[in-house]
């Protein structure tokens, strides 16, 4: 698979300030144990993690593992994690991490996280501008802002710039496209056992996707 997903991370700091915070991270949960089935590469940032800290506890099991002496490692399929201050996570360090090879450019991308009208949307406008060729995904019920308000405007604003608005379920099954994969089994039993968490996502932050 070529298919790609960087990710904003979720701050624990934000737990409290982002509409549906909770419903962000059962998206990405989700999309995480996705990503590990069908061993897509995950591209990580933080916002100045020395003020505003590491992801949320939820996320960690998915983005290290530990060796036998207890010591955590970043998982191999995390192929960046990087600390930032832009507001976009093409930083440098991702750039030049993608030039490195023509096969290091993913075809594909989906991105979660917050907030979806800065780093989000900046994140996008970047790709979008380096990579012209490479398809972008806005995982709508992945992403969400302070103010619920900024959502439906910034998605409808990356809509316009070529960006695809979609959901964590209906991208999964695009990544699959052939049901006779022999992960599928283990996509669908992760679609089950996450329904009710991606039914209250989808209440929570699909209707904002799709206002305006």
């Amino acid at each position: 698979m070529t298919d790609s997903t960087p990710k904003q991370r979720a701050f624990e700091k934000f737990r409290n300030a982002i509409y549906e915070f909770d419903k962000v991270v059962s998206t990405t949960t989700k999309l995480l144990r996705f990503a590990h089935a069908l061993h897509i590469p995950i591209y990580v940032t933080t916002q100045t993690r020395a003020k505003l800290g590491e992801t949320v506890s939820e996320l960690q099991p998915f983005l290290t593992q530990k060796d036998g002496g207890g010591s955590s490692s970043l998982h191999p399929l995390v192929a960046a994690d990087l600390d930032k201050t832009l507001f976009a996570m093409y930083t440098p360090s991702l750039a030049s991490l993608f030039s490195s090879s023509p096969s290091s450019i993913p075809s594909h991308i989906a991105l979660v996280g917050i907030e979806s009208h800065i780093c989000v949307t900046q994140t996008c406008l970047a790709l979008r501008k380096k990579h012209p060729n490479t398809k972008i995904y806005v995982i709508a019920d992945g992403v969400s802002s302070c103010n619920k308000e900024e959502v439906p405007v910034a998605l409808a604003r990356l809509r316009q710039e070529g960006v695809t608005v979609t959901t964590s379920e209906a991208w999964m099954y695009e990544c699959m496209g052939d049901a006779g994969i022999p992960e599928f089994r283990e996509v669908v039993k992760i679609v089950k056992e996450t329904a009710e968490g991606s039914r209250e996502a989808l209440r929570a932050l699909g209707p904002l996707g799709a206002k305006i």
